[in-house]
């Protein structure tokens, strides 16, 4: 399906569309995940729940912003998009960087969307700490881009992360601009109860994170999944299925 948000072409699954008799799940996908990766996921709820799923722009078949963005501008997008699907009350589910925007739109005040819980799975947002050697690294590039801009550039194409180059420039500033900022300090401020399911062995958000989103946000329960990475909730699906049952399912249907 498509729809016009912000005057750029958005493309989204809906699992249930104009279904009111549901709970209806906002699903936001990780970096360089569009919705379709989450099937398996997204078959599932739709047994009880009617799903959302879009495609955030710059990934998928939704168009890139025109200029770069930061997490903001995620955070309002996602809400004009569920304006215009008339998403009345919605669970908020995400997965990686998902969880940045969905941290920043629950922090708000007053909320801008009707949320009554929340999913978060290996979720983004909290800054990792920075070796010295990182450092070091960082600053022998930009040293390397101002004395020997050709050199540079040959590097540049081997430097980062996977997601990094396989972004457009105009993705790579925003990817940039999203993952340098720490919303650690918003997470006391998440006011529904929230899911947070994470995979032990996950190097992309370690499970500190996790840990630490349990500590700070005021009602949060953390599921560890032994023996899984990033994509947790695939490598444990039997596990993480029955965990998204338990609290998501209608009483009535358990």
């Amino acid at each position: 399906m498509t729809i016009e948000i912000q005057g750029r072409t958005v493309s989204y699954i809906d699992t249930a569309p104009g279904v009111t008799d549901r709970p209806v799940v906002l699903f936001l996908h990780g970096w360089g995940a569009p919705a379709e990766t989450y099937r398996l996921l997204i078959d599932h709820l739709a047994g009880y729940c009617r799903v959302v799923a879009p495609d955030l722009p710059g990934f998928g078949g939704s168009a890139e912003p025109e200029t770069p963005w930061c997490v903001d501008d995620y955070v309002a997008w996602t809400v004009d998009f569920a304006a215009a699907l008339r998403l009345e009350r919605v669970v908020l589910m995400n997965h990686s960087f998902g969880g940045r925007i969905s941290i920043k739109l629950l922090a708000r005040r007053p909320l801008p969307l009707a949320v009554e819980r929340a999913v978060f799975m290996d979720a983004a947002g909290i800054r990792p700490k920075r070796t010295l050697g990182y450092y070091a690294k960082v600053y022998s590039y930009k040293a390397m881009k101002k004395l020997f801009p050709a050199l540079a550039k040959k590097r540049q194409g081997k430097a980062g992360s996977a997601d990094y180059r396989n972004a457009t420039p105009l993705m790579r500033q925003t990817m940039v601009r999203c993952i340098n900022e720490d919303l650690t300090h918003l997470l006391p401020d998440i006011p529904v109860s929230t899911l947070l399911i994470w995979g032990a062995a996950d190097t992309a958000t370690p499970l500190s994170d996790g840990q630490t989103m349990e500590r700070l946000i005021p009602d949060a329960g953390l599921v560890v999944l032994e023996g899984a990475g990033h994509f947790a909730f695939a490598q444990q699906w039997g596990l993480c299925s029955r965990v998204l049952d338990s609290y998501l399912k209608p009483k009535t249907e358990v």
